[in-house]
């Protein structure tokens, strides 16, 4: 079996919950602000519509076409017109309070931290990740993963999104790695898995819920425990 010393993560969707950490938080922010009142039927209809939105915003911004203001600022506008809620008087702080919950909350994917404890001795363990340096810093530590990790590579630092091979050429660079002993750990087919492998490094497509993919990863598993087997 090959012999990695370099384990590059993704952080959301992959150890940090994102799911259960947003949809915490939505349901927490349509009760703060009444959201009832502005005609919002339910919690879940706040979260629909976030996904509705919130996924092709986060795709344009990974292809370059929007930029993290632009993102931030126009977010819950779209995702309350989406809901039908046209004319809402939407509060100034709904986004940054969307932002602190959600960055705040702890919710992992399971065996998350015994994973990590487990490589932690063995292992080099680094993220790599297009969120931004402030919330993913303190996702990783609200949620207790930062100190696992050596390097935290991020999209806005770098100047570069997954999966340009630039990221991965710099993770590598700031890591003193080789794409022959590293190998990259991610549940999005494209950013995580084709990004690394249009880099030369392995991959393990971490698929908890069956998405297809077009290529073939080195690696594929549908729960965290199953590291140990290939680690």
């Amino acid at each position: 079996m090959k012999t990695y010393q370099h384990l590059f993560f993704d952080l959301d969707h992959t150890l940090w919950d994102y799911d259960r950490n947003v949809q915490e938080s939505l349901s927490e922010l349509f009760l703060h602000y009444k959201l009832e009142e502005l005609g919002l039927t339910s919690a879940q209809h706040l979260i629909d519509s976030f996904y509705a939105v919130n996924f092709k915003l986060w795709a344009a911004y990974d292809k370059g076409e929007l930029q993290k203001d632009e993102l931030r600022t126009t977010r819950f506008p779209r995702i309350f017109a989406q809901a039908g809620v046209l004319n809402a008087v939407i509060p100034e702080e709904f986004e940054g309070d969307f932002m602190l919950r959600t960055s705040s909350k702890k919710h992992l994917f399971p065996y998350t931290i015994e994973i990590l404890d487990y490589l932690k001795p063995k292992y080099k363990l680094h993220v790599i990740t297009n969120g931004f340096d402030e919330s993913q810093a303190k996702k990783m530590k609200s949620s207790g993963l930062t100190d696992y990790f050596e390097l935290v590579i991020t999209s806005e630092t770098t100047g570069h999104k997954k999966p340009d091979p630039k990221i991965f050429q710099h993770a590598l660079s700031m890591a003193g790695a080789t794409k022959e002993t590293s190998l990259m750990i991610g549940d999005n087919p494209n950013s995580d898995i084709l990004g690394a492998y249009n880099s030369g490094i392995d991959q393990v497509f971490f698929n908890p819920n069956g998405k297809s993919i077009d290529i073939l990863p080195t690696h594929t598993i549908s729960h965290l425990r199953e590291l140990e087997r290939l680690l």
